[in-house]
Formats: structure tokens, C-alpha cells, sequence
């Protein structure tokens, strides 16, 4: 089996590049598939997160001239497919996605595997035309989607969302096993901001402003990649919350961070299916999350394995957060009932659903 993966830049250390090199590196180790990635980015960067050494790596600069660019990307991709002949094509691009089916006329199946939620477009609309191309973009999607041969939505709330044929849904795996879980005592909370706006960062620290007016022993670790001086850094010390914030640049073992932390914190604004969510639970870690369309409400119950928070409700999700860090017995339950509860995510049964697809296709 040969699968050709087209992909943006994953050179990053953002969840896309994360589940799409385990992935990889499973169907590579384990299934012994051929795999062929065609990448946007320089082709010298080194990536975040190890891919293995056995796949085959087509990479093509992004230029400012977006017309030449889409030109010369569309017969990049036509080289790679009749150099290459695989048996099965993925897409994963936020945004060329839109323009492949109508370029690339082949015979060899076309799945669209989507990481981000439909509804990414109308998360800034503001002004009227803003919206009416938002409008644009949509209808424009729908038209595209139906042209692939399959779908892969990673929740079942995004498959009908995005409205395909012969859609599937096959959520992301978790990234580790469990070695050692949180234990909970640590006056931490955590956040993963790899896109700050989307990620609602502004967001969370306008909460966490309010936390450590009553718990100012209290500390946040924000992992991102951060600037100097950057405009969230400010707005923390126009809080007066700097003390009790730590912008952390991305580490590869995110799972030490999680095992050192006693809450889990998301303020997004659209989420797929974050992986962090998924990590931070795999780690017994309770989570606190905004119910922003519409990935954490597959992967938290309210009030079981986590608090569910109705998009934009400040004052809830504070009550709800304070609830946690006052009560170590319901950070204890909730952590327990969360590992219990992402069991279902485990690699071997996400990547046996990949198996199963591809080689239904053949």
C-alpha cells in the first residue's frame, strides 16, 4: 500500500503536525505502507515532531504571487502522483484543499481528512463583507467537498456538519501511553496556544485574571510560540497577571508538563478535535472547556470527566474552574474518570479505522 499525504508546512509543532506524524510513522513501522508526503515548505526546515526516516518527502516553497504559486502547486502535485502511483491519495491542507479536486483529474481515490471545523471561517465575521464572503467560502466548500471520493471528519457532530458523501468519522488518536498520570497537588493550571486568536487567549487570561483575585498562589503555563514583548504578553501585564503566568515556548514532551499540572484549561474559539484535550486527559488531567464549535463536546462529559462550558460564558467557567481548584477530591474523581474515558483513543483502534478505509478502497 502506497498513500500519497498532502499536507501544509508540518514542520510546526502544532496539533496537524503532531497526529499526522503518528500516523505516518504507524502505517510506515507497523502496517509497512509506503508513505509519500507532499508538503508545503521550504524543503530545509527541520521538523518539530520525528517523522520516520523511510518517507519520502515532496516539499514546495509558498510564494507571495498567488496565482503562480496555486499554477505551479497544482503540477507539483500531478508530477508527484504519476512519478509516484499511489493507491491512495490524502488530503489534509486547510485551504489548497479547496482547489485539488478540480485541478487534479485522477482515478486514484481522494480522501479529504479534515482537522479543522466548518465553521473556522465565521469565527471573525464581523461587517457585512466579511460575512457575505464568509457566505462565499462556504458555499464554495460544499461544492468542493462533494468532489472527493471520501470524507474523514474527526467527530461525528463535524461530519454532518461539512454535509459530504460517504463521510466517515475517525477521531485522532492519543499521542503516548500512560507511564505516569498527574498527581494533582500542584497549584498549576495549563493551556496549549499554538494560534492564539483561535485558541481564545485573550480569553483566558481575562479568567485567570479573576482566579488569582482568590487564588493568587496560583500559576498558568501557556505553551506557544511566542515573540517577545507579544501583544498577550502586554495584555498579562496590563492585568497584573504576570506573576502568575509563564508563556512557555513548544516542548517535545508536553507529557511531563501535563503530569506536573492539576487542570487543563480551553478557551477556543473552533476546535476539530484537539489533541491537547485528549493528552491532558490521558494524563488524568480534569479539563475545563469552552463549548466552542465542536470538538470538546465529543471528548468531555460535562461534569464528568471535565466541565463543559457554554462558549463565551465567562462567569461560568470561572465558577466552574474554582469549583476545581478548591476541591482536590473532585480534581482526583474527574482526573480518574477522565484517562478512563479516552481509552477509545488509543492508536492501535484509531489506526485499524485507517487500515480498514484504505484498504476498502483498493
Amino acid at each position: 500500500m502506497k498513500t500519497l499525504y498532502i499536507t501544509p508546512d508540518i514542520t510546526d509543532s502544532g496539533g496537524i503536525s503532531r497526529v499526522l506524524s503518528l500516523k505516518m510513522n504507524y502505517f510506515v513501522s507497523s502496517l509497512n505502507y509506503e508513505v509519500v508526503v507532499l508538503s508545503v515548505n521550504d524543503g530545509f526546515s527541520n521538523h518539530f515532531y520525528n517523522f520516520n526516516s523511510e518517507i519520502k518527502w515532496y516539499n514546495i516553497k509558498k510564494t507571495k504571487r498567488a496565482f503562480l504559486f496555486l499554477r505551479g502547486y497544482i503540477l507539483f502535485i500531478k508530477k508527484a502522483i504519476l512519478n509516484e502511483k499511489p493507491d491512495v491519495i490524502v488530503v489534509c491542507d486547510a485551504v489548497l484543499w479547496l482547489f485539488i479536486p478540480w485541478f487534479v483529474k485522477t482515478d486514484i481515490p481522494l480522501i479529504f481528512e479534515t482537522h479543522f471545523s466548518a465553521s473556522f471561517e465565521k469565527v471573525k465575521n464581523k461587517s457585512f463583507y466579511t460575512k457575505f464572503r464568509s457566505k462565499l467560502v462556504q458555499f464554495f466548500k460544499q461544492k468542493t467537498i462533494k468532489k472527493f471520493d471520501y470524507f474523514v471528519s474527526v467527530t461525528d457532530e463535524g461530519r454532518k456538519e461539512w454535509d459530504a458523501k460517504n463521510s466517515i468519522v475517525i477521531p485522532n488518536p492519543v499521542s503516548f501511553k500512560v507511564i505516569e498520570k498527574a498527581n494533582l497537588v500542584n497549584k498549576k493550571a495549563m493551556a496549549v496556544c499554538m494560534n492564539p486568536y483561535i485558541k481564545g487567549l485573550d480569553r483566558l487570561l481575562l479568567i485567570w485574571s479573576k482566579i488569582i483575585e482568590k487564588h493568587s498562589d496560583w500559576i498558568l503555563d501557556i505553551y506557544g510560540q511566542w515573540d517577545t514583548n507579544s501583544e498577550y504578553q502586554k495584555m498579562a501585564d496590563s492585568l497584573k497577571i504576570s506573576n502568575n503566568v509563564n508563556f512557555i515556548l513548544p516542548t517535545k514532551d508536553l507529557q511531563s508538563s501535563y503530569n506536573q499540572s492539576s487542570v487543563f484549561l480551553m478557551t477556543s474559539r473552533s476546535e476539530a478535535f484537539p489533541m491537547v484535550l485528549l493528552e491532558a486527559m490521558v494524563s488524568g488531567v480534569p479539563c475545563v472547556a469552552y463549548d466552542c464549535p465542536s470538538g470538546p463536546r465529543a471528548i468531555i462529559e460535562r461534569g464528568t470527566n471535565g466541565f463543559l462550558i457554554e462558549d463565551g460564558d465567562l462567569d461560568s467557567f470561572i465558577q466552574k474552574l474554582e469549583l476545581l481548584i478548591e476541591d482536590e477530591n473532585m480534581r482526583f474523581q474527574m482526573g480518574k474518570n477522565a484517562l478512563e474515558s479516552v481509552a477509545v483513543y488509543d492508536l492501535e483502534i484509531i489506526m485499524k479505522k485507517w487500515q480498514d478505509l484504505f484498504e476498502s478502497l483498493l
